[in-house]
């Protein structure tokens, strides 16, 4: 079936942390200014939107998912004549803007919420879930963190509750004067140009009006394929309700009133068949959602080869997977992997080529190492949490506690705090090479930023990688994993060696090499035989 025109189910995301990605006035802190800096070097890259972690007005206790004013920005970062500058200027390279936004929670420090805990009479208290306790907590639901979920007000002796951190009390959303509200900031922004949001935890915009408990679980941690299942409960009650799966609807109807056609990315949890509901059985509900399966790859053909059985029979179009390998809240990939740069062009490969939209975290073009910020140092929220868990009791359970590793300002260059600012960075630059930088890699031409503007090159030029659709070619033996896009009468076979050994590969017939990267041979006497060495990847197209 071939895809439909959409621009937001062609294009690719790059992710910039505010904070970590250029500081232009020295303070030591990412800002707007210092990314329109650097925008020549995302066109040059070849990323076509840009996803942006919250800038807004925030007392940054949570680094910008505590907004206080969503409709300011945050003088850390700039002023809103500085964000105009940046939407213009995005549009001007003809890339996309998405902003995070977090519908589901503010700041305590938020206006509104300052008005809701004055007295129970406020008119602001129906902004906020707000119970009365009887001495104890209204009910069972812990956190997404593991914390208890409500919180005590000793002034009007309630309870408010928080589905992340303390100081991030929940909306109210069963309140039309909220649903109002937040609609109102949407086209704030929209208006502005903005041609997207990333929905922050939108699983959890509502709970159960009932306030019924949670039942009980045998599971303490939250796994990779299961974080509606933790800390001895099954969040049934707390998380993706039908409510807010019918609320993807209405935001979406809401957004789709511009003619610029913005789109939604929601970041949820759940099996597929609740990721599917969000996204609507008609294809109605948000554009896309994340899905974080590659995050957590196991290095061999198999997982990556299931991954897209799975995709293609579960989210076929008009539905569109969503590829990440890291975000602001996971550890860096290269981590996972050694450090080692061919597998590192496997994994993108794999990423950028396959049908979906791809999601590249700032840094891993470059193969930007993860930090080693010990719990106890951790500016991190969670990791003031967690600041007495022994970090190999953390590793040994697969939990990751302190995010500040994931979050290291970029290297730009091989000076002082690598280019990133010319004062004092607020998380350290933590340790690299020459050879880790952008200025490094932009020159050598086997560098891992020539690997992704290579592949974002190809995808933008190949109508296949861009619109086609996918099908897996099983059968392959050994580590080979084969794939191939095909639209109209050409397609695209994709060759990816996971192993350790030289494997051989049979061509199809007439081909034309669009990509080669590590080692690869033809054999002189049959040129439809490929020898694919370790951790390497071949690319051709044929006409069909």
């Amino acid at each position: 079936m071939l895809q439909t025109l959409e621009w937001w189910k062609q294009t690719t995301i790059y992710q910039i942390y505010p904070w970590s990605f250029a500081d232009s006035n020295g303070d030591g802190i990412g800002d707007l200014k210092g990314i329109i800096q650097k925008l020549d070097y995302l066109s040059e890259l070849g990323v076509e939107t840009i996803w942006f972690s919250p800038f807004f007005k925030s007392p940054g206790e949570d680094f910008g998912y505590d907004i206080s004013d969503y409709k300011s920005i945050d003088p850390r970062f700039g002023t809103m004549e500085d964000c105009k500058k940046l939407i213009t200027a995005i549009h001007k390279r003809k890339m996309k803007i998405v902003l995070d936004m977090v519908m589901n929670h503010t700041s305590d420090k938020h206006f509104w919420f300052e008005e809701s805990k004055k007295d129970k009479t406020n008119p602001k208290r129906d902004f906020y879930i707000w119970k009365q306790g009887n001495g104890c907590p209204p009910n069972n639901w812990k956190s997404m963190v593991g914390a208890p979920g409500w919180n005590l007000d000793k002034t009007t002796g309630e309870y408010y509750y928080t589905n992340f951190l303390s100081f991030q009390p929940d909306l109210n959303y069963r309140n039309p004067e909220v649903k109002k509200e937040m609609f109102s900031v949407l086209h704030f922004w929209l208006k502005m140009g903005i041609d997207g949001f990333r929905l922050d935890i939108f699983n959890s915009i509502f709970k159960d009006k009932d306030f019924k408990n949670n039942p009980l679980s045998f599971r303490f941690f939250p796994t990779p394929d299961n974080h509606d299942e933790a800390f001895f409960q099954k969040k049934t009650y707390n998380l993706n309700l039908p409510e807010s799966f019918h609320f993807a609807k209405e935001v979406r109807k809401e957004i789709s009133k511009y003619k610029h056609k913005p789109f939604l990315i929601g970041e949820v949890s759940g099996n597929d068949a609740v990721l599917k509901s969000f996204l609507g059985e008609k294809a109605d509900g948000l554009n896309l959602v994340f899905q974080f399966e590659l995050i957590h790859f196991e290095y061999k053909k198999e997982f990556f080869e299931n991954l897209l059985l799975k995709n293609e029979t579960d989210f076929p179009a008009p539905y569109q997977p969503v590829y990440v390998l890291g975000n602001h809240d996971q550890k860096r990939y290269m981590s996972r992997i050694g450090y080692d740069v061919n597998k590192a062009k496997v994994l993108s490969c794999f990423q950028i080529l396959s049908r979906g939209v791809p999601v590249i975290y700032y840094g891993e073009e470059i193969g930007r190492r993860e930090g080693k910020i010990p719990i106890h140092k951790g500016k991190d929220p969670i990791a003031k949490m967690n600041r007495f868990v022994p970090l190999f009791l953390s590793n040994l359970l697969g939990i990751y506690i302190n995010r500040d590793n994931c979050r290291l300002p970029m290297l730009w260059e091989n000076t002082a705090h690598a280019g990133f600012t010319k004062g004092e960075p607020w998380l350290p630059i933590g340790d690299y090479e020459n050879d880790d930088t952008v200025e490094f890699q932009k020159k050598d031409p086997h560098s891992l930023f020539r690997h992704y503007q290579i592949l974002l090159e190809i995808r933008k030029k190949k109508d296949s990688f861009r619109l086609g659709s996918l099908e897996v070619v099983e059968g392959k033996k050994g580590s080979i994993l084969c794939f191939e896009r095909t639209y109209k009468n050409k397609t695209c076979s994709v060759y990816l060696n996971f192993g350790e050994k030289t494997e051989t590969v049979s061509l199809p017939q007439r081909f034309t090499e669009v990509f080669a990267f590590g080692d690869t041979k033809l054999d002189s006497k049959n040129p439809n035989s490929l020898y694919l060495g370790s951790n390497s990847g071949y690319i051709v197209e044929r006409k069909r």
